[in-house]
């Protein structure tokens, strides 16, 4: 058993630049886990400056210099953030007071709906199924109030890290962009000689990630917005904040699409009770998840995200476990750069060991 091991890390852990790409991985993990929440606005800052230095650099095709680049970009993200802060956001935060206030007038009509379905329905529903309900309704309601009087506790401690995150993300976006090549210098000072290997990941990671994050950007809007037209023409209420968590629900695969026919269902059941408009709105979200699933993500996203739908399920329990939402968010481009790690750590070590095992071919003469 021993002797087996030991011929596994010979085999697999004894190339140089392996061993630095594990150790490059594990910093970094640590980095996140032990520093992650003194250092959020800072990681923040990085992914959001990465994502916005692929518009800087399609803006460089153009011969425009760098600075100009980063400062055009920058405008839109600030403008971007203007439109979030002052007009999204209140509206939002309108729609989700408005919900919690009718809260309560909602639930007594679910329940007087639910009340006349064992008439209506007797083969389907029985009236110990309705009390059954009831009971789950009011237990949920109970634990929903007990968190919120948890979220307003904390709502001051939220809005502090709020207003910091407000003022320094856009200041070190900016100098992560402007400086960037000054930021990768200075950090390379420090790497080892031999980075092929990791150069490699690193090419083949940046590759499939930037292509994922813009096909998934594009899918979030065109989504949030058919779900919008949608809502608003069947009269749908709260039909922004509908809309924009249905856009939102595909960066998490599976799960999302799930989680979201819940709210959406229960607002068309709320507002119309089990009347043919109420059907109406939660087939229309169907066809919007078919739509999403079966055209508009495999337009945008073909070819880039080459993963197992059980390896997806996967990696959004497991980095959601870890690290909660973020985990959620990032769950794809962790699962895409161990995907990429296993794939160039078996072909560099399994060819290799194809090639020395292969029979020798005949001697020349």
């Amino acid at each position: 058993m021993i002797s087996m091991i030991k011929n596994w890390v010979d085999r697999y852990l004894s190339d140089p630049q392996m061993v630095v790409l594990v150790l490059m991985l594990i910093t970094g993990l640590l980095s996140i886990l032990y520093l992650g929440e003194m250092l959020m606005p800072v990681f923040v800052s990085i992914v959001i400056a990465y994502l916005l230095d692929g518009l800087v650099v399609r803006l460089q095709q153009f011969k425009i210099p760098r600075l100009a680049c980063v400062i055009i970009v920058f405008v839109l993200f600030l403008s971007a953030m203007v439109i979030l802060v002052v007009w999204l956001l209140p509206q939002i935060s309108k729609q989700i007071i408005q919900f919690l206030r009718q809260l309560p007038d909602m639930l007594s009509t679910g329940q007087k709906q639910l009340m006349h379905l064992p008439e209506k329905y007797p083969e389907f529903i029985s009236k110990a199924q309705v009390d059954q309900i009831f009971e789950m309704g009011n237990s949920a309601a109970a634990a929903f109030a007990k968190r919120a009087v948890s979220l307003s506790v904390a709502s001051v401690y939220t809005l502090v890290t709020l207003v910091v995150y407000l003022v320094l993300v856009p200041f070190l976006v900016f100098f992560f962009l402007k400086d960037k090549e000054i930021i990768i210098g200075w950090m390379l000072r420090f790497r080892p000689s031999d980075m092929g290997l990791t150069r490699s990941v690193w090419h083949d990671v940046n590759r499939q990630v930037s292509n994922y994050v813009r096909g998934k950007g594009w899918e979030i809007l065109i989504i949030w917005g058919l779900s919008f037209a949608v809502f608003k023409f069947l009269d749908l209420n709260y039909t922004l904040l509908l809309s924009l968590f249905t856009g939102l629900s595909v960066i998490f695969p599976y799960i999302g699409v799930t989680v979201m026919f819940f709210p959406v269902g229960l607002i068309a059941f709320f507002q119309w009770g089990v009347e043919p408009k109420a059907l109406w709105a939660v087939a229309s979200y169907g066809f919007i998840q078919i739509f999403d699933g079966q055209i508009l993500a495999p337009l945008l996203l073909s070819e880039v995200v080459n993963l197992h739908p059980v390896a997806i399920i996967i990696a959004v329990l497991f980095f959601g476990g870890i690290w909660g939402v973020w985990g959620l968010f990032f769950a794809i481009p962790l699962a895409t750069l161990v995907n990429v790690l296993l794939r160039i750590w078996l072909d560099k070590y399994e060819g290799s060991g194809r090639k020395g095992d292969s029979p020798a071919g005949p001697e020349n003469p």
